[in-house]
C-alpha cells in the first residue's frame, strides 16, 4: 500500500524553533455511495456544461472567467492572474501565534481537520512541540496560506502526531440572534425537570465512534439491492412530535413510571411482598426494590439515527 499523498508541505515555527511538516487529509467522503445523473427517458448519463444565460450557447472552459456582481446584470471581471496576485504571500510556514487552552475555542468555528506529520530531519523538533503541548495541556493557534486562502489553524496533539483544524473566520459564523429570536421563555414544571434529569442519568455513556454507523449509507445500499432484485420498497411512518399536554405522561413512561406521579429519585418496580409467618409483626411494611436502570454501556451500543 502506497504512502498517502500530502496536501501541503511546509514548516511549523514556534519561537525560533522550526520543523518541516506534511499535511494530510484526515476526513474523506470517497467511500460514500455516489450517484450519476441520468436522463429518465433514455437512461443515458447527463453531461454538465456551462451555457450563456442570454444566448443559451455552450461556453468553453477557456472562455469562462470569474465575475463579481456590482448590480443587476453588472459585473467586475477578475482574471485568474489577478486573483492569484491578490492571495497573501506565504512562506509555507505555520507560524504559531499563541498557545491556548484546548477548550477555549467554541467548536462552531471548526472547519476541516488534517493530520500533521514530521518530514525528514524534523522528527526531534516535532516531538518536542507535540510532547510539550501534551505536558502543558494546550493547543496552538497558527496561520498560513492553505489552498489559496489565508487560514487560521488550531493545532492539537493527537497520538504520535498533530491535528491541524482549519477554523472559520468570525464573519463566516452566523449570529444566533436570528436562529433563536422566536424561542420563548418556558417555565418547566419541577416534576418534569426531575423526570428529564433521571432519564438523562440512565442514558449516560461515552462516545465510541466505532459503535456508530452511517445508517443513511446502509439504507441507500439496501435500496439499490432491493431495486436490483425487484423487491417492493416499504414506506416508513414519519415520527410525531409529543404534544405539550402529553409531555408529562411521555416522561413518566420513559422513566418507567407508567402514569404515576411522585418523586423521581429512583423509579420503583412493583415487588410482591413475601409471605410472612403468623408470628411476624404485621405492622412492618415490605420494602420495595428499585428498578434497575439501563447500563451506560447499553446506550453507547445504540446506533446513531
Amino acid at each position: 500500500m502506497s504512502a498517502p499523498r500530502a496536501n501541503w508541505k511546509g514548516h511549523i515555527k514556534f519561537g525560533e524553533v522550526s520543523c518541516p511538516v506534511a499535511l494530510y487529509t484526515a476526513v474523506s467522503s470517497s467511500d460514500r455511495i455516489s450517484f450519476n445523473i441520468l436522463n429518465r427517458k433514455t437512461g443515458n448519463r447527463v453531461r454538465r456544461e456551462f451555457v450563456d444565460s442570454e444566448t443559451g450557447d455552450p461556453v468553453e472552459h477557456d472562455d469562462q472567467v470569474k465575475g463579481y456582481e456590482t448590480g443587476s446584470g453588472k459585473y467586475v471581471v477578475l482574471e485568474p492572474d489577478e486573483i492569484a496576485a491578490a492571495i497573501p504571500e506565504s512562506d509555507k510556514t505555520l507560524d504559531i501565534d499563541a498557545f491556548i487552552s484546548c477548550a477555549e475555542i467554541d467548536d462552531i468555528y471548526f472547519d476541516k481537520p488534517y493530520y500533521l506529520a514530521p518530514q525528514k530531519l524534523g522528527e526531534e523538533a516535532f516531538a518536542l512541540l507535540r510532547d510539550g503541548m501534551k505536558e502543558a495541556g494546550v493547543a496552538a493557534i497558527a496561520s498560513t496560506v492553505l489552498f489559496r486562502r489565508l487560514r487560521t489553524v488550531l493545532i492539537r496533539p493527537h497520538g504520535d502526531g498533530l491535528i491541524g483544524t482549519t477554523l472559520n473566520f468570525d464573519y463566516e459564523v452566523r449570529s444566533t440572534d436570528k436562529a433563536f429570536e422566536d424561542v420563548t421563555e418556558v417555565k418547566i414544571d419541577k416534576e418534569m425537570l426531575e423526570l428529564a434529569s433521571h432519564i438523562i442519568g440512565t442514558k449516560k455513556g461515552s462516545y465510541d465512534p466505532t459503535k456508530f454507523d452511517d445508517r443513511y449509507e446502509e439504507a441507500l445500499a439496501e435500496l439499490v439491492k432491493a431495486k436490483l432484485e425487484g423487491k417492493k420498497i416499504p414506506k416508513r411512518k414519519a415520527p410525531t412530535a409529543s404534544k405539550p399536554s402529553d409531555l408529562l405522561q411521555a416522561l413518566r413512561e420513559s422513566a418507567g413510571m407508567g402514569g404515576k406521579s411522585g418523586s423521581t429519585d429512583k423509579p420503583k418496580a412493583k415487588t410482591k411482598a413475601p409471605a410472612k409467618p403468623k408470628s411476624a409483626n404485621t405492622n412492618k411494611t415490605p420494602r420495595k426494590t428499585a428498578k434497575s436502570a439501563p447500563s451506560s454501556s447499553t446506550s453507547t451500543r445504540r446506533k446513531a439515527g
